[in-house]
């Protein structure tokens, strides 16, 4: 049984679950890629993959479900990744799970100018105020977003902050997925 609480909508749901998850598997991990499946539809059109994944244990008829998709390829920059990926009509919306390295917007001042990627990545690591977060972004067809961070050095689920807009360019790539 899951210990994620009760959200507002099924996105919000979804997304907590999908933080509890890899959460569970600790840190420094590789990204994850998630297709977000209405429940209900789920259990009608595919019951005995819905027996397997515990869903006919639980009482709620309506919501997400969560599917983890195949490794996202390490040498793969996940921007290229994101741009091959069409989803089916089945899959109502998709999730990451992304672990990054985060400065204040009090350290963009102080950011060297004319560095290339490696370099201003090098920069970030050894920059004192350094945060490591786990993003977990999810979109539906609908345009609906969601995202939750969680900051390691906070790593408790009452520590987990949520809304729509917190990641906005994950959220643009991810909800590209589903344009013709």
């Amino acid at each position: 049984m899951s210990n994620t609480p009760m959200a507002a909508s099924p996105l919000t749901r979804a997304v907590l679950e999908i933080d509890e998850y890899a959460s569970g598997l600790g840190w420094d991990q590789p990204a994850r890629l998630f297709a977000l499946v209405d429940t209900a539809r789920l259990r009608a059109e595919e019951p005995a993959l819905a027996a397997q994944l515990g869903l006919d244990d639980e009482p709620e008829s309506s919501g997400l479900t969560p599917i983890e998709q195949d490794e996202i390829p390490a040498n793969s920059p996940l921007d290229e990744f994101l741009a091959t990926i069409a989803w089916p009509d089945a899959v109502a919306g998709c999730a990451l799970t992304v672990e990054r390295l985060m400065l204040p917007p009090s350290a963009e001042a102080s950011v060297p100018e004319g560095l290339d990627d490696s370099k201003l990545a090098r920069w970030v690591a050894e920059h004192p105020d350094r945060q490591e977060v786990r993003m977990t972004v999810a979109v539906l067809r609908d345009g609906a977003r969601e995202s939750a961070l969680r900051l390691r050095e906070k790593d408790a689920p009452t520590e987990v902050l949520t809304g729509s807009g917190l990641v906005p360019g994950l959220a643009e790539a991810l909800a590209a997925t589903f344009e013709d």
